[in-house]
């Protein structure tokens, strides 16, 4: 019989997914110093898939990436699955549910490159529209590869895998790859940072890497970036407790809207769709967009009350959609 007493976090093994258990372990402790935690760590479908290759062009669905935490939940093996939240389908197994949603990191893009003193580099700090044409950019995200052709339809976009680490060193070592972008809550959550002077600091971060911040008015993050979610089952009252201080309001509010606007979309991860939603003087603000099947493109603005998150995300879809 496991310990009541010890509550189970069950988490991916990859080196992002780990910094984000142990930003959750942290916190229990902190908020429950009476309990034990404990975390487990589980390879998905997802980890191996990517581990063995993936041809180019072929995706790998969210639910690779969830779905051995959530057969931990489902048998009992695991107490709470903390989640990368734009990694997690808007549908959710039945019996199991969003415990929590943890205040979001910052969910601006950051595009990375090779710095002069490379053999193919450009100075520190310049931005997707100060880059010269020809670019070659790796990304396997197709909302990232649209939004890019979409500012820059002289550049080239191919595919590229791997966790951050993997990716960073690609960028210093291929001399098919220009740039890259990823996600600054990743990078932030594995000490990484873009510094003032155009560079990204931290602990085996290659040589001469530039990373430029990307504003959301660019380029929209997927939906959910930059925010922790926190799966459970739907009737453990007692973790449902737990999750109550773990939870972030405002971060609630807008990634509800998001998920929402996305599921009424019909797409996944795989689908060039995007949005994010901030709270602005007590009301929810949320700009989406769509490519449809990729020859089109349409974008649109809502604004709700914080208690209209479901609501406010299927307008988004209805009013994106009716310009597609």
């Amino acid at each position: 019989m496991p310990d009541i007493n010890t509550i189970r976090i069950a988490t991916r093994g990859s080196a992002l997914a780990l910094a984000q258990a142990n930003m959750i372990f942290a916190q229990c402790r902190k908020a429950f110093p009476q309990l034990n935690f404990e975390i487990k760590i589980l390879k998905t479908t997802g980890d191996k898939l990517q581990t063995q290759g993936v041809k180019p062009g072929q995706s790998l669905p969210k639910g690779l990436f969830t779905k051995e935490l959530e057969v931990a939940l489902v048998k009992n093996r695991a107490d709470l699955a903390v989640h990368s939240l734009k990694d997690l389908p808007t549908e959710l197994p039945a019996g199991l549910t969003l415990g929590a949603i943890t205040k979001r990191e910052d969910p601006r893009e950051v595009l990375l490159y090779r710095d002069q003193s490379d053999r193919r580099g450009f100075a520190p700090g310049l931005t997707i529209a100060q880059l010269p044409a020809d670019l070659t950019v790796a990304t396997s995200s197709p909302r990232r590869k649209a939004q890019l052709l979409r500012l820059r339809p002289d550049w080239n976009i191919i595919e590229i895998r791997g966790n951050v680490p993997t990716r960073l060193d690609k960028l210093a070592i291929d001399p098919q790859i220009d740039a890259t972008v990823l996600a600054h809550a990743g990078l932030r959550r594995l000490d990484f940072e873009a510094g003032k002077d155009g560079l990204l600091r931290g602990d085996a971060v290659p040589d001469g890497t530039c990373a430029t911040i990307v504003e959301t008015s660019e380029m929209l993050p997927c939906v959910g970036q930059g925010a922790i979610g926190i799966e459970i089952r739907e009737n453990d009252e007692r973790i449902a407790k737990l999750c109550q201080r773990l939870n972030h309001f405002n971060t609630q509010v807008c990634a509800e809207a998001e998920r929402s606007f996305l599921s009424a979309m019909g797409g996944g991860c795989q689908s060039p769709v995007a949005a994010h939603a901030e709270v602005r003087r007590e009301k929810t603000h949320m700009p989406g967009l769509s490519f449809g099947d990729g020859t089109q493109y349409s974008e649109s603005t809502v604004t709700g009350e914080l208690d209209e998150s479901q609501a406010l995300g299927q307008a988004l879809a209805d009013q994106v959609k009716a310009n597609l």
